[in-house]
Protein backbone atom coordinates (compact mmCIF):
# COMPACT_ATOMS: atom_id res chain seq x y z
CA UNK A 1 0.00 0.00 0.00
CA UNK A 2 0.93 3.32 -1.12
CA UNK A 3 1.80 6.13 2.11
CA UNK A 4 -0.24 8.86 0.98
CA UNK A 5 1.77 11.22 3.44
CA UNK A 6 4.73 11.01 2.03
CA UNK A 7 2.26 11.58 -1.45
CA UNK A 8 2.94 14.91 -3.42
CA UNK A 9 1.07 17.97 -3.76
CA UNK A 10 -2.36 17.45 -5.27
CA UNK A 11 -3.68 19.10 -8.58
CA UNK A 12 -5.97 21.26 -6.11
CA UNK A 13 -3.23 22.55 -3.74
CA UNK A 14 -0.77 22.85 -6.68
CA UNK A 15 -3.37 25.61 -8.06
CA UNK A 16 -3.99 26.87 -5.15
CA UNK A 17 -0.43 27.48 -4.29
CA UNK A 18 -0.08 29.02 -7.47
CA UNK A 19 -3.60 31.46 -7.05
CA UNK A 20 -3.04 32.39 -3.47
CA UNK A 21 0.67 33.39 -4.89
CA UNK A 22 -0.21 35.02 -7.59
CA UNK A 23 -2.96 36.86 -5.92
CA UNK A 24 -0.52 38.19 -3.03
CA UNK A 25 1.53 40.03 -5.82
CA UNK A 26 -1.04 41.78 -7.80
CA UNK A 27 -3.00 42.24 -4.19
CA UNK A 28 0.62 43.48 -2.92
CA UNK A 29 0.98 46.14 -6.30
CA UNK A 30 -2.55 47.10 -7.28
CA UNK A 31 -4.43 47.14 -3.68
CA UNK A 32 -8.24 45.62 -3.63
CA UNK A 33 -9.69 47.77 -5.58
CA UNK A 34 -7.34 47.62 -8.35
CA UNK A 35 -6.69 43.65 -8.59
CA UNK A 36 -8.92 41.81 -10.60
CA UNK A 37 -9.67 37.96 -10.98
CA UNK A 38 -8.67 38.36 -14.19
CA UNK A 39 -5.03 39.74 -14.04
CA UNK A 40 -4.47 37.42 -11.08
CA UNK A 41 -5.59 34.30 -12.93
CA UNK A 42 -3.14 35.83 -16.00
CA UNK A 43 -0.36 35.73 -13.31
CA UNK A 44 -1.04 32.39 -11.59
CA UNK A 45 -1.02 31.20 -15.51
CA UNK A 46 -4.68 29.57 -14.64
CA UNK A 47 -7.49 30.51 -16.71
CA UNK A 48 -10.13 33.01 -15.05
CA UNK A 49 -12.64 30.19 -14.66
CA UNK A 50 -10.27 27.92 -12.71
CA UNK A 51 -9.45 30.47 -10.37
CA UNK A 52 -12.96 31.50 -9.23
CA UNK A 53 -13.74 27.84 -9.23
CA UNK A 54 -11.01 27.80 -6.63
CA UNK A 55 -11.53 30.68 -4.45
CA UNK A 56 -14.95 31.75 -5.24
CA UNK A 57 -14.47 35.45 -5.18
CA UNK A 58 -11.95 38.43 -5.27
CA UNK A 59 -13.30 39.34 -1.62
CA UNK A 60 -13.28 35.65 -0.43
CA UNK A 61 -9.43 35.56 -2.30
CA UNK A 62 -8.15 38.18 -0.36
CA UNK A 63 -9.69 37.99 3.23
CA UNK A 64 -8.33 34.16 2.95
CA UNK A 65 -4.61 35.41 1.80
CA UNK A 66 -4.99 38.12 4.59
CA UNK A 67 -6.06 35.02 7.21
CA UNK A 68 -3.14 32.81 5.72
CA UNK A 69 -0.63 36.05 6.94
CA UNK A 70 -2.05 35.69 10.48
CA UNK A 71 -2.14 31.80 10.95
CA UNK A 72 1.42 32.04 9.57
CA UNK A 73 2.96 34.99 12.07
CA UNK A 74 1.67 33.35 14.89
CA UNK A 75 2.41 29.54 14.43
CA UNK A 76 4.88 29.94 17.11
CA UNK A 77 2.71 30.90 20.26
CA UNK A 78 -0.54 28.84 19.54
CA UNK A 79 0.73 25.37 20.74
CA UNK A 80 2.25 27.13 24.04
CA UNK A 81 1.48 25.84 27.31
CA UNK A 82 1.86 26.78 30.84
CA UNK A 83 4.83 24.44 31.22
CA UNK A 84 6.70 26.19 28.26
CA UNK A 85 9.69 28.02 29.24
CA UNK A 86 8.78 31.99 28.74
CA UNK A 87 12.14 32.84 26.83
CA UNK A 88 12.40 29.35 25.01
CA UNK A 89 8.58 30.73 23.30
CA UNK A 90 9.31 34.77 23.45
CA UNK A 91 12.47 33.61 21.45
CA UNK A 92 11.31 31.73 18.97
CA UNK A 93 8.30 33.84 18.56
CA UNK A 94 10.46 36.99 17.73
CA UNK A 95 12.75 34.55 15.11
CA UNK A 96 10.03 33.13 13.68
CA UNK A 97 8.25 36.72 12.73
CA UNK A 98 11.29 37.80 11.62
CA UNK A 99 11.90 34.86 9.29
CA UNK A 100 8.78 35.00 7.79
CA UNK A 101 9.27 39.05 6.91
CA UNK A 102 12.43 37.96 5.49
CA UNK A 103 10.94 35.08 3.34
CA UNK A 104 7.32 36.29 2.87
CA UNK A 105 7.32 40.35 2.20
CA UNK A 106 4.37 41.30 0.11
CA UNK A 107 2.56 39.43 2.69
CA UNK A 108 3.47 41.30 5.12
CA UNK A 109 3.05 44.55 3.33
CA UNK A 110 -0.81 43.47 2.19
CA UNK A 111 -1.43 43.08 5.71
CA UNK A 112 -0.28 46.91 6.21
CA UNK A 113 -2.31 48.22 3.63
CA UNK A 114 -5.45 46.66 4.68
CA UNK A 115 -4.78 48.21 8.26
CA UNK A 116 -3.99 51.54 7.36
CA UNK A 117 -7.33 51.40 5.37
CA UNK A 118 -8.96 50.92 8.81
CA UNK A 119 -9.03 46.75 8.61
CA UNK A 120 -12.27 46.70 5.92
CA UNK A 121 -11.88 43.45 5.20
CA UNK A 122 -10.76 42.32 8.84
CA UNK A 123 -13.27 43.99 11.38
CA UNK A 124 -15.03 40.82 12.08
CA UNK A 125 -11.75 38.39 12.46
CA UNK A 126 -9.92 40.72 14.47
CA UNK A 127 -12.75 41.36 16.89
CA UNK A 128 -13.60 38.17 17.43
CA UNK A 129 -10.89 34.78 16.48
CA UNK A 130 -7.89 36.88 16.76
CA UNK A 131 -8.80 39.21 19.85
CA UNK A 132 -9.94 34.98 21.47
CA UNK A 133 -6.50 34.25 20.56
CA UNK A 134 -4.62 37.07 21.94
CA UNK A 135 -6.14 36.70 24.86
CA UNK A 136 -5.61 32.64 25.09
CA UNK A 137 -1.81 33.58 24.88
CA UNK A 138 -1.97 36.66 27.23
CA UNK A 139 -3.53 34.06 29.49
CA UNK A 140 -0.21 31.91 29.77
CA UNK A 141 1.88 35.05 29.71
CA UNK A 142 -0.08 36.31 32.95
CA UNK A 143 0.74 33.00 34.77
CA UNK A 144 3.90 32.70 33.67
CA UNK A 145 4.07 36.31 35.45
CA UNK A 146 2.16 35.09 38.81
CA UNK A 147 4.72 32.05 39.18
CA UNK A 148 7.71 34.80 39.26
CA UNK A 149 9.16 33.10 35.93
CA UNK A 150 9.09 36.59 33.71
CA UNK A 151 8.09 39.87 34.94
CA UNK A 152 4.45 41.40 35.07
CA UNK A 153 4.44 42.91 31.26
CA UNK A 154 1.43 43.51 29.91
CA UNK A 155 1.16 40.15 27.52
CA UNK A 156 -1.55 42.43 24.81
CA UNK A 157 0.82 44.93 24.72
CA UNK A 158 3.89 43.12 24.60
CA UNK A 159 2.08 41.29 21.49
CA UNK A 160 1.60 44.07 19.94
CA UNK A 161 5.27 45.13 20.13
CA UNK A 162 6.77 42.03 18.37
CA UNK A 163 4.51 41.94 15.36
CA UNK A 164 5.37 45.69 15.04
CA UNK A 165 8.73 45.24 15.69
CA UNK A 166 9.62 42.32 13.21
CA UNK A 167 7.09 43.27 10.51
CA UNK A 168 9.01 46.52 10.13
CA UNK A 169 11.67 44.69 8.38
CA UNK A 170 8.80 43.86 5.51
CA UNK A 171 6.89 46.68 5.54
CA UNK A 172 9.79 49.94 5.68
CA UNK A 173 12.06 47.37 3.77
CA UNK A 174 12.60 50.73 1.93
CA UNK A 175 13.58 52.92 5.03
CA UNK A 176 15.67 49.89 6.47
CA UNK A 177 17.97 49.90 3.20
CA UNK A 178 18.15 53.80 2.68
CA UNK A 179 19.41 54.36 6.05
CA UNK A 180 22.16 51.73 6.30
CA UNK A 181 22.94 51.87 2.57
CA UNK A 182 22.06 48.31 1.54
CA UNK A 183 21.08 47.25 -2.10
CA UNK A 184 19.20 44.79 0.26
CA UNK A 185 19.04 42.66 3.38
CA UNK A 186 20.72 39.50 3.32
CA UNK A 187 20.69 36.66 5.91
CA UNK A 188 23.18 38.35 8.15
CA UNK A 189 21.56 41.85 8.53
CA UNK A 190 18.23 39.35 9.41
CA UNK A 191 19.98 37.54 11.53
CA UNK A 192 21.59 40.52 13.15
CA UNK A 193 18.05 41.87 13.33
CA UNK A 194 16.32 39.26 15.55
CA UNK A 195 19.53 39.45 17.95
CA UNK A 196 18.76 42.85 18.87
CA UNK A 197 15.31 42.31 19.20
CA UNK A 198 15.60 39.26 20.92
CA UNK A 199 18.48 40.86 23.62
CA UNK A 200 16.07 43.97 24.00
CA UNK A 201 12.46 41.95 24.70
CA UNK A 202 13.66 39.48 26.44
CA UNK A 203 15.79 41.74 28.88
CA UNK A 204 12.78 44.15 29.40
CA UNK A 205 10.52 41.29 30.37
CA UNK A 206 13.41 40.10 33.09
CA UNK A 207 14.55 36.92 31.17
CA UNK A 208 17.85 35.93 29.66
CA UNK A 209 18.26 34.09 26.30
CA UNK A 210 18.46 30.57 26.78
Amino acid sequence: MNDSSAAGPTVRERNERRIFDAAELVFARHGYRGASIQAIAAAAELPKSNVLYYVGSKRRLYVALLERTMTRWNTALSDISEEDDPATVIEAFIRSKMALSQTHPLSSRLFANEILQGAPFLQETLAGSMRDWVESRAAIFRRWAEQGRMDPVDPVWLIFLIWSATQHYADFEAQVIGITGQAQLGDADFAAASDCLCQVILKGCGLTRA
